[in-house]
């Protein structure tokens, strides 16, 4: 049976890998002079509130050498390993643990890592996780798991909306002057992760609960022909737990779903998206 191996952008909870034997590698955040990472966690809610408070993170990818001890010491034991790291879009994660897979397999030439451009993110991310489990599961090889995955990596939908626009400039996504306009107008952007695994912005919708309202009507026009998925659907947040159940109440009452994970947002990805976002993931026709 092959390892699996995802990072912490993923956001899934530390029972979920344990229970289903998923290896993480940390991203790290630098917060007032302390960095986290492998080893060194920082509490969510915490950290957003370090944010509320005018705290500014700084983040950094994996890089080959983190990379490469970690799956060395992987290889002694595993013959096998899929690696399923955030977008390529977003990181330059997948490609310092794609030149650590090429070194580590020179080492250990009985051992076979596949890295694998995720094009996701957050708990899209996760949700690739989840079905490479339920793949792994039904006892698909790791290659047969590595080629449904990518033809299928178009349909792992991700639509997010923000509360705070501050944020999204720091970031490059919005200008100042939208930024300043959109945070007076009450405007809440919509944005989503694209084919190549980039965030872009999609809509502007003016108030909150029509932004979370907007989320569920862009899964019922993403999902309408596609709906073999709806085993899971996955939610994040950045520490606004009610907005995300809000969130599932909307779609179990309007699509009759019931299988959930909601979990709160990596300080490594809330770090450019603030505290207020909540997150969509599902499968759909495409993206």
């Amino acid at each position: 049976m092959f390892y699996i191996v995802t990072d912490s952008t993923a956001d899934l909870p530390k029972e979920f890998l344990e229970e289903n034997q998923v290896g993480c590698i940390s991203l790290s955040c630098v917060l007032d002079g302390v960095t986290y990472g492998q080893g060194k966690e920082l509490d969510p809610k915490l950290f957003f509130d370090m944010m509320r408070n005018g705290k500014m993170p700084t983040t950094s990818q994996i890089n080959p050498q983190e990379g490469y001890a970690y799956l060395s010491g992987l290889a002694k034991t595993e013959k096998e390993i899929l690696v399923l790291p955030i977008s390529s879009g977003i990181s330059g994660t997948y490609n310092s643990m794609r030149i650590a897979a090429e070194d580590v397999m020179n080492e250990y030439p009985d051992c076979r890592i596949i890295v694998m451009d995720t094009t996701c993110a957050s708990l899209g991310e996760g949700l690739m996780v989840y079905r490479a489990v339920k793949l792994r599961e039904q006892g698909l090889s790791m290659d047969e798991t590595y080629a449904w995955l990518e033809e299928h990596k178009l349909q792992f939908v991700h639509v997010f909306t923000v509360d705070d626009l501050f944020h999204l400039f720091r970031g490059g996504r919005v200008s100042r002057t939208a930024a300043v306009v959109g945070t007076l107008a009450g405007i809440k952007p919509m944005l989503h992760v694209n084919n190549d695994g980039k965030l872009i912005n999609i809509d502007k919708i003016r108030g909150r609960k029509k932004a979370l309202h907007a989320l569920v009507d862009y899964m019922e026009k993403k999902r309408k022909n596609y709906n073999q998925f709806d085993d899971m659907v996955m939610i994040s947040h950045g520490d606004c737990l009610e907005d995300a159940e809000y969130v599932r109440d909307l779609i179990k009452e309007r699509f009759g779903i019931q299988n959930f994970m909601i979990n709160a947002l990596s300080p490594v990805i809330g770090a450019h998206t603030g505290p207020g976002l909540v997150a969509l993931f599902f499968m759909g026709e495409s993206r």
